[in-house]
């Protein structure tokens, strides 16, 4: 009997489908099983796939290239419709496919058999069948639960964590393994469905082991093992390792990232599986996945680990042992790409036996930006280790800072970047800070009582716009029990918000703090990156697209605790008439829970008279000083202006349409108590106001 008339008696045809051609050859009994005129032919590939259900059709690709990546047979289940879309009879597809060289490297042939199935379902419309349905649409499910859940992980416990979690549709393993490669060696990274040492024998295993996993690494293939018995015939040396956790059947995928064999995943199943064409279908996807997930949660692993080691490098150690002094201090890097920026602080012993605290910003959050920082911050510490006061030491490092970014300008930059800064020189016996500020926000001095002012202090340009820039010094004085806070603006405009929104939302936290400073950096950090800040809609909600520095200080009490005195000093310069309004503001921050609305209106009104006056009618500048304290069982606001001029203000009777003359006349109508005092070559002007 001939071999045709055999296949032709078992409802058998043969195929031969040439990928690189477009055409499918097809002998008389599979053209018959296919729909086409029962002869043999050489069809063209559009005519022979409008035979089969378009789902199907699309799975054997899937399928081929499976057979090919594991150099098995294509096994299929295809359904054949008619023209209108009725499925007329199910055929079962077995063919090799056969790799042809080309310049692409991607054509095949595939060469194999159809045949009928005893499934027929002549004349009925063309739905899912159980077998190409159902479970390819739970499988589909499948894959993409799994895609997300290893997307989303970030390490490589969570990915493991997700690969025990995985519920594969219809064979679900009970114990997984993954491996990894140290040299020659076998490793386990991590593995589920064992209890813990069960994974000794197997870890630090060399590759040339006659184990499955040391052979799937070597050679890049997958290895199924429906059976013990498979597994014993083929494995007999490592056989009696794995017979004691009583699986039935094993399947070895390697984990295979940019065509290098990083791994091998081991799949054990209690119950017999027969690893049909869809189910190493579903395996090798997952391992594909598994694969992809490990490597990025290494490199994310590998990135972390190295900017934890260079942030540890670039932030100092605070000392604990300042005299009369606590500081505290965090640093929160952006949260995309290498977890460094431009941020800094630090803190430097000066020869004087002083310290000085320093905070900066560099332009940017890349590397270039951490690299400059880390030189800049070096020259901060070596000019002021000479000895420089704080205008001096950011003058030069301005210079230093200008001609370094000149030499990195290599054309990719859209010119030389910047840095804000703010250098204070602190003297712990007496609590007063030297500050000089280049482009970098004002400092916040909290009273020991918890009222929380922005302190003005005198600044210039950022460092590295301008060779040769002045830095004025503002004297700042701490008394026992006062905090100051210094941040960069990631601190106060990250999430949308302004130096004014900013403020508001810092402030409360400030404000209500117990006085430890550790707790008060954190509850600062929370409060623009905490849960309540993360899940808040609308445009002030969190970002977290800027690196956060805060560095904060305290002058403790002494042995006699003085009652609490929120106090605050500031120059008006003739050359900043603009600063009058800044001392209004800061007044105002000052009485911020002052009970009667109409007297801080009073104080306001009587400082802006005293102060314009001192600009209009002397040559110096003024200094105002302001302190709340206690006085008469209550409350009392005491404004000192002090200038270098010994002529004595003197009351005047303004016109209706004079322009001067009514400061003092204001001065003995709204204050409660005023008055003018020699103060040196000079002159000081207070008024006391009594809280109602």
């Amino acid at each position: 009997m001939r071999t045709e008339d055999v296949l032709a008696a078992t409802a058998t045809g043969l195929w031969r489908w040439d990928n690189t051609a477009g055409t499918v050859t097809l002998d008389a009994e599979a053209a018959r099983l296919v729909d086409l005129p029962a002869r043999d032919g050489v069809f063209r590939e559009a005519a022979v796939r409008a035979r089969f259900h378009p789902i199907d059709w699309n799975e054997i690709y899937g399928v081929v290239n499976l057979a090919i990546a594991e150099n098995t047979l294509a096994e299929a289940r295809l359904r054949i419709v008619d023209g209108d879309g009725r499925v007329l009879r199910t055929v079962r597809s077995r063919s090799k496919p056969l790799r042809v060289e080309s310049a692409d490297g991607s054509t095949y042939v595939l060469v194999g058999t159809i045949q009928e199935v005893p499934e027929p379902q002549p004349g009925t419309a063309g739905a899912h069948t159980p077998i190409t349905g159902d479970w390819r649409r739970s499988r589909e499910a499948f894959l993409l639960d799994a895609g997300r859940a290893l997307a989303e992980a970030r390490s490589t416990e969570e990915v493991l964590r997700v690969a025990a979690s995985l519920s594969m549709p219809g064979f679900s393993p009970d114990g997984l393994a993954v491996f990894g490669v140290a040299g020659d060696r076998l490793t386990i990274t991590g593995h589920h469905g064992q209890t813990m040492g069960d994974e000794d024998p197997f870890n630090d295993m060399p590759l040339e082991t006659d184990y499955p996993a040391a052979e799937v690494v070597r050679t890049g293939r997958a290895i199924y093992l429906p059976s013990p018995e498979e597994y014993r015939r083929r494995f007999p040396v490592t056989w009696p390792l794995a017979s004691r956790f009583g699986r039935r059947s094993w399947a070895f995928l390697p984990l295979i990232v940019s065509g290098r064999t990083m791994g091998a995943w081991m799949a054990g199943f209690r119950h017999p599986v027969s690893f049909s064409p869809d189910e190493r279908s579903v395996l090798t996807t997952v391992a594909r996945m598994l694969a992809q997930a490990l490597a990025r949660a290494g490199e994310a692993e590998t990135e972390r680990e190295l900017s934890q080691g260079l942030q540890r490098s670039m932030m100092p150690t605070l000392d604990p042992d300042i005299p009369g002094m606590t500081v505290a201090a965090r640093y929160v890097p952006t949260g995309g790409g290498l977890q460094v920026g431009g941020d800094w602080y630090d803190m430097i012993p000066l020869p004087n036996g002083r310290i000085a605290l320093v905070i900066g910003d560099v332009q940017g959050h890349d590397v270039r930006a951490a690299g400059l920082m880390g030189q800049l911050r070096i020259a901060l510490r070596a000019y002021a280790s000479e000895g420089h006061s704080p205008d001096a030491v950011l003058s030069r490092a301005s210079r230093f800072l200008s001609g370094l970014t000149d030499a990195y300008d290599d054309g990719k930059q859209t010119g030389p970047r910047f840095a804000t800064c703010l250098y204070a020189e602190a003297d712990p016996e007496t609590g007063t800070l030297d500050i000089a500020r280049a482009g970098h926000p004002d400092p916040v001095v909290i009273s020991s009582d918890g009222t929380a002012v922005i302190r003005q202090t005198g600044g210039g340009l950022p460092l590295g716009i301008e060779t040769d820039t002045d830095y004025p010094t503002t004297r700042v004085v701490l008394q026992p029990g006062d905090t100051i806070m210094l941040c960069t603006d990631g601190l106060i405009e990250t999430g949308g918000h302004d130096l004014t929104t900013g403020w508001d939302r810092l402030r409360p936290v400030l404000e209500q703090h117990t006085g430890d400073l550790e707790k008060l950096a954190d509850a600062l950090v929370q409060a623009v990156h905490g849960p309540t800040s993360h899940y808040t809609t609308g445009p002030l909600a969190d970002r977290r697209e800027d690196d956060i520095a805060v560095l904060v200080l305290r002058r403790e009490d002494g042995p006699t605790k003085r009652a609490a005195t929120r106090r605050t000093a500031m120059t008006v310069a003739q050359a900043e008439p603009e600063r009058i309004a800044a001392a209004r503001q800061q007044l105002r921050e000052l009485l911020h829970d002052w009970s009667d609305p109409e007297q801080v209106d009073t104080a306001v009104l009587l400082i802006s008279e005293i102060t314009t006056n001192v600009l209009l009618h002397t040559d110096g500048d003024a200094l105002m000083v302001v302190e709340v304290g206690t006085d008469r069982g209550g409350r009392c606001l005491r404004v000192e202006v002090t200038d270098g001029s010994d002529e004595l203000p003197h009351k005047r009777r303004p016109g209706e349409m004079a322009s001067s003359g009514r400061g003092l006349v204001l001065m003995q109508l709204l204050a409660d108590a005023w008055g003018v005092e020699p103060r040196g070559a000079g002159k000081s002007i207070w008024f006391e106001l009594y809280e109602s």
